[in-house]
């Protein structure tokens, strides 16, 4: 692996593990973005925490970091529900901070093509 892409992954990671623990520090920021129609609201902050950290410390792990990629982009694809919310949200109570929220959702899109680079062909990696 080149150095760039070496330290794109390191960088990958650690994302997802300082999420994932955020998840931890911050429960209320998460329960406060997601959707009312989803049951159980802090069991999945809780469980979506703990994945972002377990799939983020697989990155780091050559054998399994394909599949650790792919599980991102599905994690990344279940919670674009709680960033449209939280758009929702931001409109409703003239968030100054709505253009952030907005921003979020092509963000979502460039983290699955982030992700997508690590799930692809093992010899590139």
């Amino acid at each position: 692996m080149n150095k760039a892409k070496k330290i794109s992954l390191y960088c990958m990671a650690a994302i997802y593990v300082g999420a994932g623990i955020n998840h931890f520090v911050n429960p209320v920021f998460y329960k406060n973005i997601m959707p009312p129609w989803l049951p159980w609201h802090y069991p999945l902050i809780t469980i979506s925490g703990v994945v972002e950290i377990v799939l983020g410390l697989l990155l780091l792990h050559r054998p399994i970091r394909k599949w650790a990629a792919w599980g991102i982009i599905v994690l990344l694809v279940a919670v674009l529900p709680a960033n449209v919310q939280m758009m929702i949200n931001y409109k409703h109570q003239q968030n100054p901070y709505l253009w952030l929220a907005i921003l979020r959702l092509p963000i979502q899109l460039l983290l699955i093509w982030w992700a997508y680079q690590f799930s692809r062909n093992k010899n590139s990696y």
